[in-house]
């Protein structure tokens, strides 16, 4: 991307502008990348995959974050995990590709997931798909833009149906009331673009199985929640990052009117 989108003034502007420029960079290295021959591995006893790119944007992330914030924490889905980062009060949670597997075959669904992580909640974040150009970004006290623009979650229609992005095996243990008016979007394989879909309105929720973790989520958050949108556990308890354990449990996601009848229909899925 030639030029970034200006932020918002912010309490937090300077770490969104810092966040913003290192993501579009480690994003346009990714995209030299897409497409053609490059090397992957596999990792975590073989259930994930991760490619030169990956190593290559989160190199350049790391080394422009922690270049001009040495005093903030780091996470990252390519990066050892280092406990000083629960010292810090600020942390950068990051996910160099996220949907990387949607990258290795050749899918533009995948982008970087960048978010600043104060005290247990993200305060900036960016997402940047590099393959659509697109970048979405927020501050906690400013609004969600996606490519300058200030967007917003769909408005909920009482009569109509919702979009809902959830695994085909889960559709089956809604209750059936709210199954008759969910018609399911198919598989998104970036969690983070998933949420950023609730996020300008395109959908209206999702379900989020077991075991996502931090740097999948933080930008996100932030993002769909200046846009008006909420993501929880399913018993409504807000998320909270950079705690020892970095996994979470089912979540939801909707705009603030139609997350109700979410997590209500999800009952079944976890005992609460």
């Amino acid at each position: 991307m030639s030029e970034t989108v200006r932020p918002l003034a912010s309490v937090w502007s300077e770490d969104l502008e810092l966040i913003l420029a290192a993501a579009i960079a480690a994003g346009d290295t990714a995209l030299g990348y897409f497409r053609k021959t490059f090397d992957v591995r596999w990792k975590n006893e073989g259930r994930s995959p991760v490619s030169e790119a990956d190593l290559a944007a989160n190199d350049i992330l790391k080394g422009r974050l922690l270049g001009a914030r040495p005093d903030y924490g780091w996470l990252s889905e390519e990066t050892d995990d280092d406990e000083s980062r629960l010292s810090r009060e600020s942390v950068f949670v990051v996910d160099p590709i996220d949907g990387t597997r949607a990258f290795i075959s050749g899918r533009d669904l995948w982008c970087v997931s960048v978010a600043l992580v104060h005290r247990g909640q993200p305060v900036a974040a960016v997402l940047y798909a590099p393959a659509l150009g697109e970048v979405f970004q927020a501050t906690r006290d400013g609004e969600a833009l996606k490519n300058g623009a200030t967007i917003a979650v769909r408005a909920l229609e009482p009569q109509g149906t919702l979009k809902v992005a959830m695994a085909e095996d889960l559709v089956g243990k809604l209750a059936p009331a709210y199954r008759k008016k969910v018609v399911r979007v198919p598989h998104v394989p970036s969690l983070a673009y998933r949420l950023a879909m609730i996020a300008d309105g395109r959908i209206d929720g999702t379900i989020v199985k077991k075991n996502s973790h931090d740097w999948d989520l933080a930008a996100a958050d932030l993002i769909l929640a200046r846009a008006g949108g909420v993501l929880c556990g399913l018993d409504r308890v807000p998320l909270s990052y950079n705690r020892p354990i970095v996994t979470h449990g089912f979540l939801g996601a909707a705009s603030r009117p139609a997350l109700p009848a979410l997590l209500a229909a999800s009952r079944l899925l976890e005992p609460h």
